[in-house]
């Protein structure tokens, strides 16, 4: 099972963020627009065994945006599905953890990651269902993702996605933990900006913040 390095950073200013990547010389990643919707699905047992475990089982279906001029986040209409994923992540054992005394403790969020592509997220989710499973959090974002060039050695497996959610805009920064750091002091931040929290607990956190009852993180749909 691989492993995945990540961390998260708020944006507060989107098109400032955009012209720090293009001063560094980030690369779009895929074709067209590079702009693809995400719509996720968690399963879990009806007592949440998985997610007691720090577990997460998911099933994501990924839509291309059209090479358009963009319009706001909350009225954008997925077209044809491009492809459907499915993701099992969970801790990893104290003992099979790799050593690094570079890297600081839990100052990088480090899971193991087994994802594969599958033909049909509706029989994968029947399938689940089947198990005694059921679909009990959605939701939804707008990805985009960059790299550096080749020429920046540093960077090498460095994936730098930028992401547009109801709760606001992040990116996610995956890849070698060092290579993390220094793309993100280079983006402005330090890392006392590092989120290591999911976006489940994001959302609830915004939630509880706004006093509103949690629900899906979707995006509100404009008639």
């Amino acid at each position: 099972m691989a492993q995945e390095i990540e961390i998260k950073l708020k944006i507060t200013e989107a098109k400032a963020f955009r012209l720090k990547l293009k001063h560094l010389g980030a690369e779009l990643v895929g074709t067209g627009s590079g702009r693809v919707h995400e719509w996720n699905v968690l399963f879990d047992t009806p007592e949440r065994a998985l997610a007691k475990n720090g577990q997460l089982l998911r099933i994501r279906t990924e839509t291309l945006q059209p090479k358009t001029k963009r319009r706001r986040t909350n009225s954008s209409r997925p077209g044809k599905p491009q492809r459907f994923l499915l993701t099992f992540k969970r801790p990893i054992a104290e003992t099979s953890a790799p050593a690094n005394p570079a890297r600081q403790p839990n100052r990088h969020k480090v899971r193991e990651e087994l994802e594969l592509e599958v033909t049909s997220a509706i029989d994968l989710a029947r399938i689940f269902e089947g198990l005694g499973m059921k679909g009990w959090f959605r939701y939804e974002k707008y990805r985009t993702t960059f790299r550096l060039p080749a020429s920046v050695r540093w960077a090498k497996g460095l994936l730098i996605e930028l992401d547009e959610t109801c709760i606001g805009t992040f990116v996610e920064l995956e890849g070698p933990a060092e290579a993390i750091d220094r793309a993100a002091k280079k983006l402005g931040y330090s890392t006392r900006d590092y989120i290591l929290q999911n976006y489940l607990s994001l959302y609830f956190e915004d939630c509880r913040q706004r006093g509103q009852k949690p629900g899906d993180m979707v995006f509100e749909r404009t008639k």
